[in-house]
């Protein structure tokens, strides 16, 4: 199968294996009932970045009441300090995050704790993209795609660019302590391996014994905000209702699942893909969402019935929605069961700027 899977003798540990090894989509679940060691040393107060950057934010929060805080952090970081794209904005990013900072980047085996070691981790993730010098001139660019409005947390879909070519993409959640320093991050890249309906029929394999529950009840409601639509659909109407759930989607959604190739477009496809993963055994539990409005990213895991223990998925989610109140965009991404995946390893490894063994022109894709 490429990437992410090993080939067992036996079906059910092979089931397993694809399972535990491909990733997971979010919104098949949504209507079924050693740290890193650092090696450089950073300052322990807060650095001029954050200051500067907060400095900024209060001017124009002071003329616009809809600024939202760490979205402001976030782009002047990327965009202006281009911190995922430089060693010198690799620093600035550390400097704006909390003493005991957690990175959870899920390509990794383990979380970076600590300020001085997001840094390691952030400068040689550069140094790998440009080819291994500060003064390489190489492009390795870092595309915001999309960003939510939060004020205490928020979260952007992006792309890894090289010149005129694009390549990886994902999605990373943010969130800020009470001082305004970054205190968790939770960054999923799209799997290169994409395992399309077969993971359907794993899922099933696994959850074969899982026994039937009713489902929950729930108190219908109309929120309008990005953030309260993503909590009452995941927190209140999972395993109830499908056609509640659609009811907040607009016509022209557009739906990418990393899981699949292409793109769901319209709701007839996103009611189809929830009712396929409709079944018992998955347990669904969100875990930590931003405030934002018009968009919204939150972070969750799937547990399934009859997996081993702490085995469960992890991934993030990134809503958008329209002025009524209609969710027209969604990014799924699941995180691999096997880290670093082989697959994306080897296009890290075979095309380091961009991620991929075949990227594609800016902006030819037809959805982001």
């Amino acid at each position: 199968l490429g990437d992410e899977s090993i080939i067992m003798v036996k079906l059910s540990s092979a089931a397993m294996t694809l399972l535990f090894a491909a990733p997971l989509s979010i919104t098949a679940f949504v209507f079924s009932p050693k740290h890193h060691t650092p090696s450089t040393s950073l300052a322990s107060s807060t650095g001029n970045a954050l200051d500067s950057i907060l400095s900024v934010f209060d001017n124009k929060k002071s003329n616009n009441n809809n600024y939202q805080l760490a979205q402001s952090i976030m782009l002047s970081l990327i965009n202006d300090e281009k911190c995922f794209s430089t060693t010198a904005g690799a620093q600035k990013f550390a400097e704006s995050c909390a003493v005991d900072v957690v990175f959870e980047d899920c390509y990794e085996p383990q979380p970076i704790v600590g300020r001085s070691a997001v840094l390691d981790y952030l400068r040689a993730k550069i140094l790998t993209r440009v080819g291994g010098s500060e003064s390489s001139d190489k492009d390795a660019g870092f595309r915001v795609d999309k960003i939510s409005d939060g004020s205490k947390a928020c979260g952007f879909a992006w792309t890894w660019t090289s010149n005129d070519l694009e390549g990886l993409r994902g999605t990373t959640f943010v969130e800020l302590n009470d001082s305004n320093q970054i205190q968790y991050v939770r960054e999923i890249p799209e799997p290169l391996y994409k395992p399309g309906d077969l993971i359907l029929d794993v899922l099933k394999t696994v959850t074969a014994d899982a026994t039937p529950k009713p489902p929950p009840e729930y108190t219908p409601r109309t929120p309008t905000k990005a953030n309260e639509i993503a909590k009452y659909l995941f927190n209140d109407v999972q395993g109830s209702s499908p056609d509640e759930a659609m009811r907040f989607f607009s016509p022209d959604i557009i739906y990418r699942d990393f899981n699949y190739e292409e793109v769901l477009r319209g709701k007839a496809e996103v009611r189809k893909f929830i009712e396929d993963f409709s079944f018992p055994g998955i347990t669904f539990a969100t875990q930590r969402f931003d405030d934002g409005e018009k968009s919204t990213c939150f972070t969750w895991e799937v547990v399934l019935e009859g997996a081993p223990e702490g085995s469960a998925i992890k991934g993030i989610s990134f809503y958008e929605v329209d002025e009524s109140g209609l969710v027209t965009y969604v990014r799924d991404v699941p995180e691999s069961g096997l880290k670093p995946p082989p697959l994306g390893k080897l296009g890290r490894q075979f095309r380091p700027a961009v991620g991929v063994f075949q990227p594609v022109s800016i902006g030819s894709r037809d959805a982001l």
